[in-house]
């Protein structure tokens, strides 16, 4: 995939560029939605379909202490992106400078860089530019004096309530991941890169990956039965979730231990992607190490 980092490099872009614009944390079905009208423009027209979303999050500028945790780091929304067909998307530095640009100046900006701007796909209630002063019906205005077209893609709906990062937020927090699932149209699932640790699990008879999820906002700690995609292939396991109380420090940082079943090999320095499925039990500090090890072997038997 190419990552642009500048509105700049959308000139390089072979067009009309197809542009689905938002702050897709998550790649939820409303998200696939908006992405899908761009790629669809884009195939009709043979041009590029570019995802263009913001680095940092919006409200880490404009209010700091109301910035969500987010669901996805920058390699996770790569991967999901791949997955679904795009081959060049776009991470807007988002700045002071940047909030303070009006919706048309930062419209004329993209028009401009583009070669040509063929649409614009977003949300239809996203706003944009300074004290979000633009909308869909002033972007649609754009369209026409510029001549690209606008698709404002209308809400998604699951069991009555309308698809967000916000829900999914929710639902992750409390541990309803089912629930989450539904809402992102895919299993939920953790991406992290495997870390050297201190081999412990190995001592104990159940040989772990260290993973350090990407993501700020976590599930509850505890332990669950997992799928891991090692070389292509979905495997079955177990991992604990969480500070591992019995045997670190309390400042830890959160991991994700996970153990695969009937496998070995070296996963040091790869990105595991971990769905998380079962809740098997919370997380929680032992006597000693024995009992520790006592409870591994019950948690993988539930977990199998």
């Amino acid at each position: 995939m190419i990552l642009l980092h500048s509105l700049e490099e959308l000139a390089s872009v072979p067009g009309p560029v197809a542009l689905a614009i938002g702050v897709f944390d998550g790649l939820h079905l409303g998200h696939q939605e908006v992405i899908r009208a761009a790629q669809e423009h884009a195939a009709q027209h043979q041009g590029t379909a570019v995802v263009m979303s913001f680095d940092p999050h919006p409200l880490r500028v404009l209010r700091p202490a109301q910035a969500p945790k987010m669901l996805c780091g920058l390699s996770y929304q790569k991967r999901l992106m791949k997955r679904m067909g795009i081959t060049t998307a776009l991470l807007c530095p988002f700045t002071s400078e940047t909030a303070a640009t009006s919706a048309e100046a930062f419209m004329d900006r993209l028009v401009a860089q583009c070669h040509p701007l063929g649409c614009v796909s977003v949300g239809y209630t996203w706003s944009f530019g300074k004290d979000r002063g633009g909308n869909i019906h002033s972007l649609m205005d754009q369209g026409q004096r510029h001549g690209f077209a606008v698709y404002g893609v209308p809400p998604i709906r699951v069991d009555a309530e309308v698809v967000s990062s916000t829900l999914i937020r929710d639902a992750v927090a409390s541990g309803d991941l089912v629930k989450a699932s539904r809402l992102l149209g895919r299993d939920y699932a953790l991406l992290g890169e495997v870390q050297k640790g201190r081999e412990l699990a190995r001592q104990l008879g159940f040989p772990t990956a260290n993973v350090r999820p990407e993501a700020e906002l976590l599930p509850p700690y505890g332990v669950y039965a997992v799928q891991v995609e090692i070389a292509g292939i979905w495997r079955a396991g177990i991992a604990n979730l969480g500070v591992r109380p019995t045997v670190e420090l309390s400042d830890a940082e959160p991991s994700l231990e996970v153990h695969v079943f009937d496998w070995s090999g070296d996963l040091y320095g790869q990105s595991l992607e971990v769905r998380l499925g079962r809740f098997i039990r919370p997380e929680m500090k032992f006597a000693s190490v024995d009992e520790l090890k006592r409870q591994i072997a019950l948690d993988v038997q539930a977990a199998q």
